[in-house]
């Protein structure tokens, strides 16, 4: 009998997904994140040729909402396979002091920058359209914003309405949503 519960034990802990590891930042990291140089106008003009949507994902050390989406969201297999394949993640840090320059051609550091761009709350994925004006700051030319943490389907029906152009047409994420999850119920 105990060798049954051992034996149902490892096979219950070998199903759990695997702790997201984290940077010598405090961050969490993935595989499908991007280093660059943080230059926003470099970074879309590479994912636009790699024919992906450039998303910024800003995180701060310490963040268990961060930790909810990269232990439970991110890590399902089709999540982790969109933001592979079809998206350009940048990852900032919310309290960070690397250079960010923006599209406007503006440089400050993470904190400064992520000041600036009024955002508040960690995890923020921000989703820049193929093209922004140079003038214009990533927060001013974001096609949407999603502070905080989300569900799984919240988060996969949200990448799939930005990469569908979704926020260009009639009907809003909230309404396309609940489409979505009516028709996933069926």
């Amino acid at each position: 009998m105990i060798r049954l519960r051992h034996a149902f034990a490892l096979l219950f802990l070998s199903v759990l997904p695997a702790a997201a590891e984290i940077g010598d930042d405090g961050l969490h990291k993935a595989p499908w994140m991007r280093q660059t140089f943080l230059d926003l106008r470099e970074d879309l003009t590479e994912a636009n040729a790699a024919g992906q949507r450039l998303m910024l994902l800003v995180e701060q050390r310490g963040c268990i909402y961060c930790r909810k989406m990269h232990e439970d969201v991110f890590v399902r297999p089709e999540i982790a396979q969109t933001l592979d394949e079809d998206y350009f993640v940048v990852q900032f840090n919310m309290f960070g002091d690397l250079d960010v320059t923006d599209f406007d051609g503006t440089t400050l550091p993470e904190k400064e920058m992520i000041s600036r761009w009024g955002l508040l709350f960690t995890p923020t994925m921000m989703f820049l359209p193929e093209e922004v004006p140079t003038e214009t700051m990533a927060a001013e030319s974001a096609v949407a914003v999603m502070p905080g943490a989300f569900g799984p389907a919240t988060t996969r029906n949200l990448l799939s309405w930005v990469l569908e152009h979704g926020y260009a047409g009639d009907e809003p994420f909230q309404k396309y949503h609940a489409r979505m999850l009516e028709s996933q119920a069926e």
